[in-house]
This record gives C-alpha cells, sequence and structure tokens, in this order.
C-alpha cells in the first residue's frame, strides 16, 4: 500500500517538476520578448497552488517573484530612463533575471528546493 502511495506521489511530483520547467523557460525566453515572461508567470501562478507539499513549490513561487520583481524595477527603470540611470537599472534587472532562472534550471534538474 505504502508502494502505491509513493509511486501516485512521485507521478504527482514529476507533473510539478514539468509545469516548473516550463514556467523557467517561458522565463528564459521572456528575457529576449516580453510576452513570454508574462505567460510564465501566469503559469507559475496557477499551478503553485497544487503543488504545496512538493520540492517544485519553491520553485513555482520563485517563478512568480522574479515576474513581480522585474516587472516593479522595469517601470522603475522606464521612469529613470529619462536621466540615464534607467538603462542600469534595466541592464542590472535582466542579469538578475537571468541569474535567477539559471540557479532554478540547475536546482530543479537536481530535485532540490529553491530557497524562498
Amino acid at each position: 500500500m505504502s508502494a502505491l502511495i509513493t509511486t501516485t506521489s512521485n507521478i504527482g511530483s514529476n507533473e510539478y517538476k514539468t509545469h516548473a520547467l516550463v514556467s523557467y523557460i517561458l522565463l528564459a525566453i521572456g528575457l529576449f520578448t516580453a510576452i513570454p515572461l508574462l505567460f510564465g508567470a501566469i503559469w507559475a501562478m496557477i499551478q503553485k497552488k497544487g503543488a504545496v507539499g512538493t520540492v517544485y513549490h519553491s520553485h513555482l513561487v520563485n517563478a512568480t517573484r522574479v515576474f513581480w520583481w522585474s516587472l516593479f524595477w522595469t517601470i522603475i527603470g522606464a521612469i529613470f530612463a529619462v536621466i540615464f540611470i534607467g538603462y542600469a537599472i534595466w541592464a542590472v534587472t535582466w542579469l538578475w533575471v537571468l541569474y535567477r532562472i539559471v540557479d532554478g534550471l540547475a536546482k530543479i534538474l537536481s530535485d532540490q528546493p529553491y530557497p524562498v
């Protein structure tokens, strides 16, 4: 009986791993075109409620936070683009998002939770 529960639990975990990977991939594509970034965040927001209790919940939370913080700093960068400091804010934001995606992918492929 416990083997059946473990197997079912692993199937669910693999499903959420796939959801988290899709979210990270959409976020990565979104670094070059903004629309997939939005889709990746929406995908993560929809899937994270069901992933509670799995290792992959933290990855979906990370994807959601990356979106919201990048949106915030992109808006701040747009405000300050008039005095050219906004371009530096955009560059730092882009690098930060890239780091969070690469770090998240490395951890998810090792089946480790993302520290939130």
